[in-house]
Order: structure tokens, then C-alpha cells, then sequence
């Protein structure tokens, strides 16, 4: 019971956190307008013309993952901020285990990417509708994970790294990647064409899985290839949720042994 109370302290308290950053939620409000109203308009006219709605509430929905991933990523920037800060000495030295840290901040930087993408996720359902009830609430579960996994992934590249600049180069290189190999903004088969090397890394993309899962959740079969119930999208994202959450936890007690950042 305790161990659940410092949890929910330590998400709580990166909940407060983030809800002062108002600024960068505008931006980021600003940025999936622009995605949507500029780019996913002139990118569906480029396609035949009796696919421009088709791919329009499919670009849509790649753009909803890559938010959700962008601000689930966001939580290994404050980490190596509190270190530059001498914060992260303080939080090391509260009643709370190191396990019980990392793991509320991987939570916490997943409710805190859903309260930012929440209302953008909202206006998506507006956009592209949604059929299946059931289908779409299964499909909120796995992002869910999603995001908790990608907190994790994001924790544990920021502890490895403990460097802000590294990070930052780092995580660019592979947003760079992981974003543009998935099928956030293209649909899979037009991956095989261009490559057989991009189709196997975009099969197993995390980004892939939650993209197929959002698209499945809304009822936009047309653009997939997948099973009725795509289980291999939700094993896929839930292998990464755990495995990560797994690795943060082993990797953040080993590499902070003693309490120190350097």
C-alpha cells in the first residue's frame, strides 16, 4: 500500500510538472493544425484523385501516433534537466526506491502525453468518425501502453546517455527513423514497393502497431492488412511496453548505483 502511495506521488508529481508547460502544449496545437489543414490537405491531392479523402483520415490518424509519441518521448528532456538543475540528486534521495521512480515516471509520462493529445485525439474522431465502440476503446488500451512504452524507451536513453546534448542528437537520429519507417504517414504497401529492407523494420515498428491499432480502432479497414482482431499489433505493442518498462528499471538502478548522475 505504501509502495502504491509513492507511486502515485511520483506521477503526480510529473503530472504538475507538465501542466506548466502551457507553452509547448500551444505549439504542439499549432503544429497537428498545420499538419493537418496544410500539409494532409496538399498531400491527399497528390495522390489519384478518388483516394484524397481516403489517404486525407489516413494521414490524419498517423499524425495522432506521432503526437503521442513526441509527447511521451518529452519526459527524458526533464530528466536531464533535473540533473543539469541538481534535482535529480533530490529526488535520489527521497524515501523512494528507484523502481518505484522510474516506473511512476514512466506512467506519468504516459497520462501526461494523453492529456496533451486527448483533445487532438477528439477532434481526429470528429474528422474520421468511428464504427466500433468496443474496437476503439481496445485500441485506446494498447496506445495507452504505447505511450507508457515510449516513456520508458525515452528514460532509459536519457539515464544511458546523461547528457543532454547526446540526448538530444540522439533521440533526433532516431525519431528521424523510427517516425519515417512506420506507417504513421504512409500506408505499408507503398513501403514494400520502395524497399524490402524498409518493410521488414516497418513491420516491426512500435509506431506501425499503434498506427494499424488507432486506424483498426476508428474503423478504417480499407487502409490495412490485417486481421479482423489484429493481435499481432497488440502483442507487438505490448512486448514493447513491458520490455522497456523492464530495461528502465534495471537500467536506472545500475547506472545511478550510488546516487549520482555522473
Amino acid at each position: 500500500m505504501k509502495e502504491t502511495k509513492k507511486l502515485l506521488l511520483v506521477v503526480e508529481r510529473d503530472l504538475r510538472m507538465f501542466l506548466q508547460y502551457k507553452f509547448i502544449m500551444i505549439m504542439r496545437a499549432i503544429w497537428f493544425a498545420a499538419q493537418v489543414a496544410f500539409f494532409g490537405l496538399i498531400a491527399s491531392r497528390m495522390v489519384v484523385p478518388a483516394l484524397a479523402d481516403i489517404y486525407f483520415e489516413f494521414y490524419v490518424a498517423g499524425v495522432v501516433i506521432m503526437m503521442l509519441y513526441s509527447a511521451s518521448v518529452f519526459i527524458g528532456y526533464d530528466i536531464n534537466e533535473e540533473a543539469e538543475h541538481g534535482v535529480f540528486e533530490y529526488l535520489l534521495s527521497l524515501p523512494i526506491s528507484r523502481k518505484e521512480l522510474v516506473l511512476g515516471r514512466s506512467i506519468g509520462g504516459g497520462i501526461r502525453s494523453f492529456i496533451l493529445v486527448g483533445p487532438i485525439i477528439a477532434i481526429s474522431l470528429f474528422v474520421i468518425g468511428f464504427a466500433n465502440p468496443l474496437n476503439l476503446l481496445i485500441a485506446f488500451s494498447a496506445l495507452f501502453l504505447f505511450a507508457f512504452g515510449v516513456s520508458g524507451m525515452s528514460i532509459t536513453i536519457a539515464v544511458m546517455l546523461k547528457s543532454g546534448d547526446r540526448f538530444d542528437i540522439f533521440m533526433g537520429v532516431i525519431n528521424a527513423l523510427i517516425v519515417r519507417l512506420s506507417t504513421t504517414m504512409y500506408p505499408q504497401a507503398y513501403v514494400q514497393d520502395a524497399s524490402e529492407v524498409y518493410a521488414t523494420f516497418s513491420k516491426f515498428n512500435p509506431l506501425t502497431f499503434a498506427s494499424d491499432l488507432f486506424r483498426w480502432g476508428t474503423g478504417i479497414e480499407r487502409y490495412l492488412t490485417m486481421d479482423p482482431m489484429p493481435l499481432a499489433a497488440i502483442i507487438g505493442i505490448v512486448i514493447f511496453f513491458f520490455a522497456f518498462t523492464f530495461v528502465g528499471v534495471t537500467i536506472y538502478e545500475k547506472r545511478l548505483e550510488g546516487g549520482g548522475w555522473q
